[in-house]
């Protein structure tokens, strides 16, 4: 066991000054469900010098914000989540992503802030004997000359091809969330699109935190979402595993049935979360076609083929190791379609 210090904070801001000023004595982490923290500091990947526990902070409401949105406390619980009304009712998609991923007991632990921070699950990040450069910067990427199947596709870098394994932040992107974050500086959001890095020249930064802030909550925006959704997460097996590809889409219609909002994100295919340019720019297209044409059938056609092109220009990106050969032995028989229902109900007897 490392030796480390352990301080409890009671607010927020006793939380953010105890996280600055043990920031010039040696890494610093915030403490909250510890699903991964623990794990990574008993497998001897982290080393923090620090751990501040956050788990008496008055960050774990879930509550309706006066534009019609919704805030998640970063403390509220996945399962929380995942099991709200307003959730279910509103953003079901967002259910359905945390409902694919970890196990109940899991769910019942982690929070939605400690989601958002989970490192990779890159097997050589986990595996001390081996390079990596978000590990241990300047040994090294082993996963470029190794085994590469859960790697990035689009993203990754000479350093880094890990990717963000987390489900809720591919619902939290589709939605455009935003990440609220306090720190010495003040209070900020991030849109959740630019909260997760890439991997650059600097694999070791997941996200756009600066030192000491802390994330204390997630606001989605108001919108009709809880109609025409899926997420849909391709994986070696049902349970309790992580995306070799997920996507989460979300779609709006008007009451002449007329497409008046489609919004896509992919994950396990690039280190940070959120929608491919190129698909923003096609389904931009595609509203623009249906509120003209008023024929939605033609723009989701238009929209679908910008898709597919996108996909196929884009998957030498990252090199031959990280290509689609590795994704297509994944096969198509262990998926997790969720349309129409969080818990995924309506799925039939060969998808469960």
């Amino acid at each position: 066991m490392n030796r480390f210090d352990y301080q409890r904070a009671t607010d927020v801001t006793q939380a953010i000054g105890l996280a600055d000023q043990a920031a010039s004595t040696g890494q610093v982490r915030f403490l909250a469900g510890g699903t991964n923290l623990v794990d990574l500091m008993k497998e001897d990947v982290e080393w923090p010098r620090t751990l501040i526990d956050v788990n008496r902070l008055p960050l774990r409401a879930i509550e309706e914000l006066p534009d019609g949105g919704l805030r998640l406390g970063a403390l509220a619980t996945n399962a929380e989540t995942a099991d709200h009304p307003i959730v279910r009712a509103r953003y079901p998609v967002l259910a359905s992503a945390i409902l694919s991923g970890a196990t109940r007991q899991l769910r019942n632990a982690a929070t939605d802030g400690g989601n958002l921070n989970q490192r990779t699950r890159c097997c050589y990040f986990y595996d001390t004997a081996t390079p990596c450069n978000k590990r241990a910067p300047g040994t090294g990427c082993g996963a470029r000359g190794g085994f590469a199947r859960m790697h990035a596709i689009l993203g990754a870098s000479e350093q880094c091809v890990a990717t963000n394994p987390s489900d809720m932040a591919v619902a939290l992107a589709v939605l455009d969330a935003r990440v609220r974050v306090s720190g010495p500086q003040g209070e900020r959001l991030i849109p959740l699109a630019d909260y997760h890095r890439l991997p650059g020249d600097e694999p070791w930064r997941d996200n756009n935190l600066a030192p000491a802030e802390l994330v204390t909550a997630v606001d989605l925006p108001p919108g009709d979402f809880g109609t025409y959704y899926t997420y849909l997460k391709l994986r070696d097996r049902l349970s309790y595993a992580f995306a070799l590809v997920s996507v989460a889409v979300v779609l709006a219609r008007d009451d002449a049935g007329r497409c008046t909002d489609v919004r896509v994100a992919l994950g396990g295919w690039r280190p940070s979360r959120g929608a491919c340019p190129r698909l923003k720019r096609c389904c931009a297209a595609a509203r623009r076609t249906a509120r003209g044409s008023g024929r939605s059938p033609r723009a989701c056609s238009k929209a679908r083929s910008g898709w597919a092109t996108t996909i196929s220009r884009s998957n030498w990106r990252a090199g031959p190791s990280c290509g689609p050969w590795n994704r297509r032995r994944a096969g198509g028989r262990n998926r997790t379609p969720t349309n129409g229902s969080p818990d995924g109900a309506d799925m039939n007897r060969s998808e469960r």
